[in-house]
């Protein structure tokens, strides 16, 4: 395991973006997000994605000159058009939108359409928070490894949903989770690192529990509670694709196998004003009174402690800010691999 700091893993990332021909800005933009996935935690959904987000550039699959727009515009509502950037470029871009017009109407609900994969979920969600709002953010997941509750046909993805819930001296409620008992991320950073993955996140065609990561090409995902996972994914399909002209169901490209045809990749994001609700202090000041009284309750036997969505990760940013974000030995060899290629700097330790 190697270790790196977020700032020079962010440096590293802009220079590979830089070298297959996006602006220096945008570059930047791109890999603060990547970089601040990793020191949250969510390794599957940081670094270990931009070989697949070169390969795409290089083969065409995404736009370096987007016209990201909005196309539907009813106010505190809009559709914005990514035009295939970078679905980090699109996201952010569409969040700022809805925390501008948050504070004019109270709430904002923007749709996306033509995005691309844009890193966990919980980036967007909690950009709302730096204006005390709430942030909800959903998104079409990027390949469909998921079939209707009884049937074997990938129709659904993991299509994820994040909330995150401003607190007056606790951290933020950060609840960032697949609709699938299992990102399909772990399942890719588990295959990379020869690693098995756990009885119950996968199965087979033929219903046996599937822990060899390499051949997840041979079944699919478990819906979190079963036909009630399947029903989330569905509705959250409906919402962040159907509704914004954006693919779902049979018309989801598969990125990690299709390098080069457009994703048209659907999300959206709601900002909250709490203002608009009441006092904004007394709100965080009763969000912070429930974290304790979870925190509080008794424990069931086997149980150290209890906690609320968010505050694993967000002790796992502290740890990494001192000690470095880990970069696992295969990964490092990839990516110093990529920097040759593309004849720039290998990340430094």
């Amino acid at each position: 395991m190697q270790f790196v700091s977020v700032d020079q893993l962010a440096l590293f990332i802009s220079k590979c973006f830089i070298a297959v021909g996006i602006s220096k800005r945008e570059a930047q933009v791109v890999a603060g997000l990547m970089a601040e996935s990793d020191l949250n935690g969510s390794d599957g959904h940081g670094v270990f994605r931009l070989p697949q987000y070169i390969d795409r550039i290089q083969s065409d699959g995404i736009n370096l000159k987007p016209n990201i727009r909005i196309i539907e515009d009813k106010g505190a509502m809009a559709v914005v058009d990514g035009d295939n950037a970078l679905g980090h470029l699109v996201m952010h871009h569409a969040t700022e939108i809805a925390i501008n017009r948050a504070v004019e109407h109270g709430v904002s609900w923007i749709g996306v359409r033509h995005s691309n994969h844009a890193g966990p979920a919980a980036l967007y969600a909690k950009m709302p928070l730096k204006k005390d709002m709430i942030g909800i953010y959903v998104a079409v997941g990027s390949a469909n490894h998921l079939p209707p509750w009884g049937g074997t046909e990938l129709l659904l993805s993991t299509n994820p949903i994040a909330v995150a819930i401003p607190a007056l001296e606790e951290q933020p409620i950060v609840l960032d989770m697949a609709t699938t008992v299992a990102a399909y991320g772990k399942i890719k950073t588990a295959a990379q690192r020869g690693e098995s993955i756990p009885e119950g996140w996968m199965i087979d065609g033929e219903g046996n529990p599937l822990t060899d990561p390499a051949k997840s090409h041979e079944g699919f995902l478990l819906p979190i509670g079963g036909p009630k996972g399947y029903g989330l994914s569905l509705v959250f399909g409906l919402l962040a694709g159907t509704l914004n002209g954006a693919a779902f169901g049979k018309n989801v490209v598969d990125f990690n196998a299709d390098s080069t045809s457009f994703t048209n990749t659907g999300q959206f994001i709601v900002a909250l004003s709490v203002e608009s609700f009441g006092n904004l202090k007394l709100f965080k000041k009763n969000v912070d009174e429930v974290i304790r009284s979870m925190r509080a309750s008794p424990k069931l036997p086997g149980f150290d402690a209890i906690r609320v969505p968010g505050e694993r990760s967000f002790q796992t940013k502290c740890q990494r800010e001192q000690s470095g974000i880990p970069i696992p030995d295969e990964l490092f060899e990839v990516l110093n691999t990529l920097a040759d290629n593309l004849k720039i700097e290998p990340l430094r330790l």
